[in-house]
């Protein structure tokens, strides 16, 4: 398999259930910074607020970090806003991670006072 060829695949599973394949492919090491990392106050929360596809391959976009305030637009190389999207999808991943341990540890509260609530006797006919 030759280098241009190679790609990454990302299996994101969606809050409903269902799972998704990205499929990335490499085109090389980017260039330039790291456009996740803000260079005021070096956080890797930084995040695209508008962008737009440039006439030359490349993109205007408008990245703000929610740390700091910074903010910027500019165009940049493919390759680096490529690298930010794999951020941004391992923060999604990240995210939805959390959330479906959030939801297994409520549904298991949940029930936990439900079964309590059986066994006092609490629960009646009329509460359905």
């Amino acid at each position: 398999m030759s280098q241009k060829n190679q790609h990454k695949t990302r299996r994101v599973l969606l809050p409903s259930g269902r799972e998704i394949q990205v499929r990335r492919f490499d085109q090389g090491r980017t260039k330039g910074r790291e456009l996740h990392v803000c260079p005021s106050c070096d956080s890797e929360l930084v995040q695209p607020s508008d962008w737009s596809p440039h006439a030359d391959g490349r993109f205007a976009m408008t990245l703000e970090c929610p740390n700091c305030g910074w903010w910027e637009t500019g165009v940049y190389e493919r390759a680096q806003v490529e690298q930010l999207e794999d951020r941004l999808d391992e923060g999604l991943i990240a995210l939805l991670e959390d959330l479906h341990r959030l939801t297994h540890a409520n549904m298991a509260s949940d029930v936990d006072r439900f079964i309590e609530a059986l066994n006092f006797d609490l629960i009646l006919p009329e509460d359905f």
